[in-house]
């Protein structure tokens, strides 16, 4: 009986031990999971939503974003609330509309004033990197950007625009020395993201670490040769939207943009490899999107040209990897997402109160509950047309999980099913057919403007109101006289700092 008595006491501390080690275990696992998460935001350049093979392109080639694809929620309408650089990147980092912002034009000034994605995630502990592209100094495209005008990045190995992907400058923190990437910009890049995340993985603290690759923006024979090489233009698939007088030149641009991408695939799998590596996965939220499309000769109008409602220019890739993904790895989202959606929804998935002032719609909850078949409408504009799009109105649009619908001052202007005519060249307005629809998009479009206090106006009135300037001979912000020391600030707030 003493021998029965000691063999299940020791049985009991056995058990208690085991138990004991196991509530340590469980303790360990909620102080890691109670840490917030990393976020990795890659950022390409012109980068539609069509050109990658995940999205059904039958030509070119991106294996790493393919497989990302599969572990990611994809929403397959994302749009770029204004399709051209400086709005979009402004929205993206403030949850707000261009209108409201003033933030409409590229190479003006993003006054320290907005509240934006980096200082948000810093006063909650997080350390804040930024690498690539920013373009929203508007100080001239090759000038230093001081500290205070970096918004709440910390790290910072950036320049203010440039597309030199074979010897592309960038400031180094706070040495106000000009340097140089010494390989193809998206490769060394991710060469230093890969290192700081090395340095950072088992910090107490969180890191942002936006990504901004300028490719596969133009110029697209800058491409490596290596990967031209992938893509003979003569075997190129063309879309049946592209009309005949740019057919030609579709086909040489094709092959260089479709080499940017494809090696721009390849240095984004060089830090998802990292990530892996790592182990950061299980803690890290992971998106890839792009701030704009272009056209590339669709309906007429040019390669490289964007700002646009079509398609081409307006949709962009949006993939979202985020911790305890689980069972819907792979899931698809068709509601629209546009620019100023993003960061309420970051802040959503990361429990951190959203401002009152953002104007974007909080999607966590789409995002951790994918719904194939919900809709919404996404809003999109052009408020000041520039540039090579000058000649072209100004405009509202909602897009829908199945239509696109655009209004100019002088009317409605396009309407498309985009289900049934995926290239959009079918114009359905007028059509009594679909009149009940045309009116019910209508009603959506007025109630998003509503929702932001905003009406279709012709460009001379937010010129005016803004007090912005174009340069007479491009019709756009003059950026170049910083290079002669003559550079003007142009900014949507009186107090600039210079």
């Amino acid at each position: 009986m003493k021998k029965i008595i000691m063999i299940l006491c020791c049985f009991c501390s056995l058990l208690s031990c085991k138990t004991n080690e196991g509530k340590e275990e469980n303790s360990s696992n909620v102080a890691e999971i109670s840490k917030k998460p990393n976020i990795i935001y890659i950022l390409t350049d012109q980068w539609r939503g069509t050109a990658l093979g995940y999205a059904g392109n039958p030509d070119v080639k991106t294996p790493h974003l393919d497989a990302l694809a599969k572990e990611s929620v994809n929403f397959t309408n994302a749009v770029s609330v204004t399709p051209v650089c400086t709005p979009h990147r402004a929205a993206l980092l403030t949850g707000k509309f261009p209108t409201t912002t003033g933030m409409f034009l590229n190479d003006i000034y993003f006054p320290a004033q907005e509240v934006t994605m980096a200082e948000l995630f810093k006063d909650q502990g997080y350390q804040t990197a930024y690498w690539g592209k920013w373009h929203l100094d508007g100080h001239g495209r090759s000038s230093y950007i001081p500290k205070e005008r970096r918004q709440g990045f910390e790290y910072w190995k950036a320049i203010e625009c440039s597309h030199n992907y074979t010897k592309m400058p960038y400031y180094d923190n706070d040495n106000p020395k000009l340097k140089h990437w010494d390989t193809y910009s998206p490769f060394a890049i991710v060469n230093d993201v890969n290192q700081y995340i090395t340095d950072h993985a088992s910090d107490e603290q969180p890191f942002l670490a936006f990504v901004s690759i300028a490719t596969p923006h133009y110029p697209h024979g800058s491409a490596p040769k290596k990967y031209k090489d992938l893509y003979p233009p003569e075997k190129l698939t063309l879309n049946p939207n592209i009309s005949e007088e740019f057919k030609e030149k579709a086909r040489i641009e094709l092959q260089g943009y479709y080499a940017h991408a494809t090696a721009t695939d390849e240095a984004i799998g060089r830090l998802l490899d990292k990530m892996e590596e790592l182990e950061l996965f299980d803690n890290t939220i992971v998106i890839f999107s792009s701030d704009h499309g272009e056209m590339m000769g669709a309906h007429g109008v040019k390669p490289f040209v964007k700002q646009l409602a079509w398609d081409e220019a307006a949709r962009v890739p949006f993939l979202i990897r985020y911790p305890s993904i689980r069972k819907h790895k792979g899931k698809i989202v068709n509601a629209p997402l546009t620019t100023p959606d993003i960061l309420p929804s970051l802040l959503g998935l990361t429990d951190i109160a959203i401002p009152e002032d953002m104007e974007g719609e909080n999607l966590s909850q789409l995002i951790k509950n994918p719904n194939i078949h919900q809709d919404r409408a996404a809003l999109i504009m052009n408020v000041a047309p520039f540039g090579s799009n000058f000649k072209d109105q100004p405009y509202r649009a909602i897009r829908t999980k199945q239509y696109t619908y655009a209004v100019t001052p002088d009317g409605p202007t396009m309407f498309y099913d985009n289900t049934n005519d995926p290239f959009q060249q079918n114009n359905l307005l007028g059509k009594p057919e679909f009149q009940e629809i045309q009116k019910d998009l209508d009603t959506q479009l007025k109630q998003q403007l509503q929702h932001i206090r905003d009406s279709i106006r012709p460009r001379n009135y937010y010129m005016k109101k803004w007090k912005y300037k174009f340069d007479d001979k491009r019709n756009a912000i003059d950026w170049r006289s910083w290079n002669k020391g003559k550079g003007t600030v142009q900014s949507p707030q009186s107090l600039v700092i210079n």
